[in-house]
């Protein structure tokens, strides 16, 4: 019975334009996300409704999902629900302050690359380099979506640094605390 119903749920939120994106972030979620975007994108510029709720994952996937979110015209309305953290958070921020809804109990948490790499000691030593360019490129884009200082950033993200909705609408990840659609702009 699921599976007849999936299909007939995804139809209802592509009509909708509503994309999900739920659990970890990684090539697979990028590919479906930004093929949503751009084809809902070239049905119209009507506004796209997306839903985040992800422990976050690999940086560049989510880094292709927040470009493409910059990318496309139609302007794209972030709900936060669950938990919004790492790489979820990096998405998350890619629409302006106003755009970006939190459901009441959301918790966010930004926090510094992770890696496991392994192999020779040189190849070690370019991915710890390319890791902290990465660290250093998030938290210059937190910073100018926040307006948070760079070097409280740098501090907040040294460790895993948890947000109650409250919070994050303090610092600046959150525009707008909701409890209903009805909340959210049509």
């Amino acid at each position: 019975m699921a599976a007849l119903i999936q299909p007939f749920v995804a139809k209802q939120l592509y009509e909708s334009r509503t994309i999900l994106i739920v659990g970890e972030i990684d090539n697979l979620v990028a590919e479906r996300v930004i093929g949503q975007l751009l084809a809902l994108s070239l049905q119209s510029n009507d506004p796209i409704r997306l839903f985040i709720h992800s422990n976050g994952g690999h940086v560049e996937s989510g880094d292709t999902i927040h470009d493409l979110i910059k990318f496309v015209e139609p302007r794209v309305i972030m709900v936060g629900t669950g938990w919004v953290a790492s790489a979820g958070t990096h998405i998350y921020l890619a629409v302006p302050l106003e755009d970006r809804y939190s459901l009441p109990n959301t918790r966010f948490m930004i926090h510094q690359p992770l890696g496991g790499v392994a192999g020779q000691a040189v190849d070690i030593q370019i991915e710890a380099e390319e890791m902290l360019k990465a660290r250093e490129r998030l938290n210059r884009t937190i910073a100018g979506a926040t307006g948070q200082p760079l070097t409280r950033v740098r501090k907040d993200t040294d460790r895993n640094f948890w947000m109650s909705p409250e919070e994050a609408r303090e610092y600046g990840i959150v525009g707008t605390i909701v409890s209903s659609s009805a909340d959210l702009p049509r």
